[in-house]
């Protein structure tokens, strides 16, 4: 059986300004309507004949309201994911992207009922799987 395929962004905002600590760092998470309320970055799965990038910019603009003007993609990070989902094998695939203007508004689908930008301790308790803790805490080092 193939394994589902799906892409996103970690997406995080600077604020050079505050202090402390100095470039403070917040990532966006998104909390779904539907199922356990789980929170995670913005993703999903992949269109016949889509790229992986294209997936995961397409999903960032349905569900956050953030298309590719406003992101920055931090060119050399990529985290692979692999669990299973209701039994089936599921790979999702994480670049990293900078909002360009930290002010930006989200705006959510139906899929999604809330978010929030979360400084790392943060954003790793509310993503409950330690995949997407690591995940986090590897694009946090990346940055840092």
């Amino acid at each position: 059986m193939a394994a589902l395929r799906a892409c996103g962004f970690i997406i995080f905002r600077r604020f050079a300004k505050s202090s402390p600590p100095p470039n403070h760092i917040e990532y966006l998470l998104l909390q779904t309507s539907y199922g356990e309320h789980h929170w995670t970055p913005p993703k999903g799965h992949v269109d016949p004949g889509e790229d992986d990038l294209t997936t995961a910019l397409r999903e960032t603009q349905e569900e956050a309201g953030l298309g590719a003007e406003h992101l920055r993609v931090v060119e050399d990070f990529v985290q692979e994911l692999r669990y299973e989902v209701r039994g089936r094998p599921k790979d999702v695939l994480y670049w990293l992207a900078e909002l360009r203007d930290p002010e930006a508004a989200v705006t959510l689908s139906d899929e999604h009922q809330d978010y929030r930008w979360a400084p790392l301790e943060e954003a790793c308790s509310l993503a409950q799987y330690k995949d997407l803790q690591d995940t986090l805490r590897a694009a946090h080092k990346h940055l840092t």
